[in-house]
Order: C-alpha cells, then sequence, then structure tokens
C-alpha cells in the first residue's frame, strides 16, 4: 500500500482572490434545436458541475443560434436561459413574462432563434439574493440595416412564482443610439460588487458604458478610443478573466477588420493603451474570441484558422501563432465543415469552440494557458449527440473579488446571490475510486500546478491547474491500489482529503 501525496503550487502574481467551493453559475450550457424536429435535432447539455463535462442528449422546445445566455444557481441547478427572443425558466417552459424579448422585425427572416454573438447577458443585481438583469439588443429594422438601436433591459424576480421566477419589466431602453449588434459583455467592478457593461456606437471607435450598482444605474458613459467598426453583426467582444484587458475581434476585407485590444481599469472603467491588429478574414463574415484562464494568452477564431496572441508581450501584434488550421473534416457530411467560429472559457479551465456551421462536433483547447502548440488544440475532438449552431453562452467572469490596488473602495456583498457557499476543505469524488477521479476546491484567480507522490516522497504525476477553474480529473489508474491523501498548498494555506483506489 502507497501513500501518494497531491501537491498544488501556486503560480503568480499577487493579489490572489479565493472564492468558496460549489460555483455551478455557469455549469450548464445548452446547445441545439428544438426537438420537434426529432432526431438528429435536439438539444446537448454541458453539465461541468463533476469536473469533466458530462454530455448528455436533451430535450426543450427553445432553439439556440448565436445567441444564448443561461444562469445557474451555486449547486449547478439552471434557474433560467434564452436565445435571444424569448427566456425559458427551470421547468423549460416560457418564463412568467418572459416572452417577445427584444422586439424587432428581424424574426421575420430568422424566426427561430436570434443569430447574433453575445447579444444576451445575464448579471445578478448587487446586493440582491434573487433579482438577476439581462441585457439584451438585436437586429433591428431602421435606416441603417444590420444595426441594434437599443440596448435594453429585462429584470427577472426569481423569488416569484413558485421559485421558477418572472419577469418584472421588460425591454427597458437604457441606449438609444446606433450601435453594434450583439457583443454585450460585462466586468465586475473593482469593487467586487458591482457591473461594468460595454457595448460600442456603430460606424465609429465609440464604446457606451454602464455602472450596475445595488440602487442605481449609473451612465451611459461614453469614451472614444481605438479603431472605428462596422456594423455588422458578427465577431466578439470579451474581458479576460482578470478584467485587466478587453478585447473586441472580426475579420474583414479591411483595415478595420481584426483585433483591438485595451487596457482596462476595474475601478474607473477606462479603456486605454489601444492595440490594432489587421487580420484579414479567413473566409465568410464572423470569428470569435476567447482569453485563457490565466488572462495571458487570447485566442481569434477566423473561421479557416485559429490564432494565439500573447498579452504579455510588448508587440502583441509580432506574438500572433497561428495554432490550428481547418483539417478539412465535415460534421456529419460536406458542406457542413468544423470550422473555428465562438470559443468560451469553461469552469475545467479548458477552451471549447464551435465549429461555424450546424455539426455534431465541438473543439477544444486542452491547454489554453500554454504558449504556441502547447496549448493542445483538439479539433472536432467531442461528438454532440444532436446538431447544434455555434450558441455558446455569454458567460461573464462572476467570481472577479475586489481589487484595492486600483484605488476603489471594497464594497459589502450581504445579501448576494450566493454563488459561492462555503464548504470547508477540498472534496474528491468518486471515493473510493480506480484512480480516475476529480478533485473540486476553491475557484482562484492564478494558476497552480498539480504533483502526486508516492509513500517514499518520491514525484509520480505532475500536471497543471489553471486559473478560475474549479475542478481537476485525474487519471492516476495505472499507480497500485491503496490509500492516498491528497494536499492542495496555496501559499501558507493547506487543505487535505483522503483518497481510496480500489
Amino acid at each position: 500500500m502507497k501513500l501518494n501525496i497531491i501537491l498544488i503550487s501556486v503560480l503568480g502574481l499577487i493579489p490572489i482572490m479565493t472564492f468558496s467551493q460549489n460555483s455551478g453559475v455557469t455549469n450548464n450550457w445548452l446547445v441545439g434545436y428544438s426537438s420537434a424536429g426529432g432526431t438528429p435535432f435536439g438539444h446537448t447539455r454541458f453539465d461541468f458541475f463533476n469536473g469533466a463535462p458530462v454530455i448528455t442528449a436533451d430535450s426543450v422546445e427553445m432553439d439556440f443560434y448565436r445567441a444564448s445566455a443561461n444562469i445557474s444557481d451555486a449547486q449547478g441547478n439552471m434557474l433560467f436561459y434564452t436565445n435571444g427572443y424569448y427566456i425559458a425558466d427551470a421547468s423549460n417552459d416560457t418564463m412568467q413574462n418572459g416572452n417577445d424579448i427584444s422586439p424587432t422585425g428581424y424574426r421575420l427572416w430568422v424566426p427561430e432563434a436570434l443569430n447574433v454573438p453575445q447579444a444576451c447577458l445575464i448579471l445578478p443585481k448587487p446586493g440582491s439574493s434573487s433579482i438577476y438583469y439581462m441585457f439584451h439588443n438585436t437586429v433591428d429594422n431602421g435606416p441603417q440595416y444590420n444595426c441594434a438601436y437599443y440596448l435594453y433591459m429585462s429584470t427577472i424576480d426569481m423569488s416569484l412564482n413558485n421559485g421558477l421566477g418572472a419577469v418584472t419589466s421588460k425591454n427597458v431602453v437604457m441606449i438609444q443610439d446606433t450601435l453594434n449588434a450583439g457583443k454585450i459583455t460585462a466586468c465586475k467592478h473593482a469593487n467586487g460588487r458591482d457591473w461594468w457593461v460595454l457595448c460600442q456606437k456603430a460606424n465609429s471607435n465609440v464604446y457606451y458604458k454602464l455602472l450596475i450598482s445595488t440602487n442605481v444605474i449609473l451612465g451611459p458613459y461614453t469614451q472614444s478610443i481605438g479603431s472605428p467598426r462596422n456594423v455588422l453583426p458578427i465577431g466578439m467582444t470579451g474581458f479576460s478573466p482578470d478584467g485587466t484587458k478587453f478585447a473586441f475581434f472580426y475579420a474583414i476585407h479591411t483595415m478595420q477588420g481584426g483585433l483591438d485590444v485595451y487596457d482596462f481599469n476595474r475601478c474607473s472603467g477606462a479603456l486605454s493603451n489601444p492595440v490594432h491588429v489587421y487580420i484579414p478574414q479567413s473566409t465568410g463574415l464572423s470569428g470569435g474570441l476567447a482569453f485563457s484562464g490565466n488572462s495571458r494568452y487570447l485566442y481569434c477564431a477566423n473561421i479557416n484558422e485559429l490564432y494565439q496572441f500573447d498579452m504579455q508581450s510588448g508587440n502583441i501584434a509580432a506574438s500572433q501563432q497561428t495554432v490550428a488550421v481547418w483539417d478539412s473534416f465535415y460534421s456529419p457530411s460536406p458542406p457542413f465543415a468544423t470550422l473555428f467560429e465562438i470559443p468560451l472559457l469553461a469552469p475545467d479551465g479548458k477552451i471549447y469552440m464551435s465549429t461555424g456551421n450546424g455539426t455534431l462536433h465541438i473543439h477544444v483547447i486542452n491547454n489554453p494557458d500554454s504558449a504556441g502548440m502547447a496549448c493542445d488544440v483538439q479539433q472536432h475532438a467531442i461528438q454532440l449527440p444532436h446538431y447544434y449552431v455555434n450558441g455558446l453562452p455569454n458567460h461573464p467572469n462572476y467570481f472577479l473579488d475586489c481589487d484595492s490596488t486600483l484605488g476603489c473602495l471594497c464594497a459589502s456583498t450581504v445579501g448576494e446571490p450566493e454563488l459561492n457557499p462555503p464548504q470547508g476543505n477540498i472534496k474528491i469524488f468518486p471515493n473510493p475510486n480506480n484512480g480516475v477521479f476529480t478533485l473540486q476546491f476553491n475557484v482562484m484567480s492564478i494558476s497552480g500546478t498539480l504533483e502526486i507522490y508516492d509513500v517514499m516522497g518520491k514525484l509520480v504525476y505532475k500536471d497543471y491547474v489553471a486559473a478560475w477553474s474549479q475542478f481537476k480529473k485525474v487519471d492516476v489508474s495505472n499507480m497500485p491500489k491503496g490509500i492516498y491523501f491528497c494536499k492542495i498548498i496555496r501559499k501558507e494555506k493547506s487543505e487535505n482529503v483522503k483518497v481510496v483506489k480500489e
């Protein structure tokens, strides 16, 4: 019988932000078509609550295209979700007063679901345990086609309708202007409680900002910075998980296309130090972006190609590396190519990516915190039970804490939804096990190293733990049976759990 010790040596810079376990708020993803068409149509559910994603066939009425948002409770139970046209509750029925979101004639063209990336975003209201805000827009009719003329807000109260929730106000206009459709993003304020919501004025370099606080929504504020952007309802924006960077990407054959990267001040909401990288489209008109968990690497999906940029480089443009080129795979057959479009950082520290077509496969970046080809892009590595069309949920980083180094005071979060209930020490499941198990631990803003030692203190296993991840799946099935003791060390603190391998 051997005794092994697991050590996680945390790497990175302070301040370190830690959070409690069972942070299930982003652990459910829904993709796919309404099941009314029969197999192979239907839905696929990704459930990350046990570490590695559990992918199962599901049956709900909602169609999903590129617009998708949802939120779960701390235990990973879905609260509600949307496709940009209506809101469904946990019973998979239309939430009370949840119909007719973002009214527009665009539905005559695409009646099933809104086909605009990042057109919906859900935030918990600061200071409330039951109220949620949803910010949303669409492609509106008007003198300039492909624009959004409104940024709306709808309010959901989960204390109503026996806990299924109800929409208490709907389609409230927060900004009225010619806006880029979709591309709604948010970042936690440096006080650790409030939110910055960003969108952009079309055909301009003007960014609109709202500050979402406990009893008031301030703004909109405007800032002119960086490159003007065309009006097409394509591409994506996003904040790095640590909130220090903001990026905007879509590729078209003009100098307005490509990537813009900014520094972001979570305290003031100011963008600064714009960097523009011209990237012509490889094909089509779309593409997306996602940051790695350690916030160092930015991935841009340019349909036929996938690029990586180093945010710590003194020359971001020169740091561009092509980490994948479409390998000519079709799913299930031509013309449904498995290209690169919408990526999303998941609770397991990996990045999953849609294919830009209605297919049965999805890509994965296994080690997004690693430079170059070491990031390990696996094309069409995951097969789904049903067709889907690109719509991965628009999830901000709900777990950012206060950062007083920026000059803002930390705010009280008493009364807010319990996204991170205290759970005590590190958890492991299943236990006993056959050497394949999952470690569950506090969310942290810095990465770590997983090491396993035998009873003699010899290092027999080493792996990486991503920043902002909540789980680590471990496979030591080749090791002897016995009792093991797992230990997680974070600076001066440590957590322990006994593991039995049968």
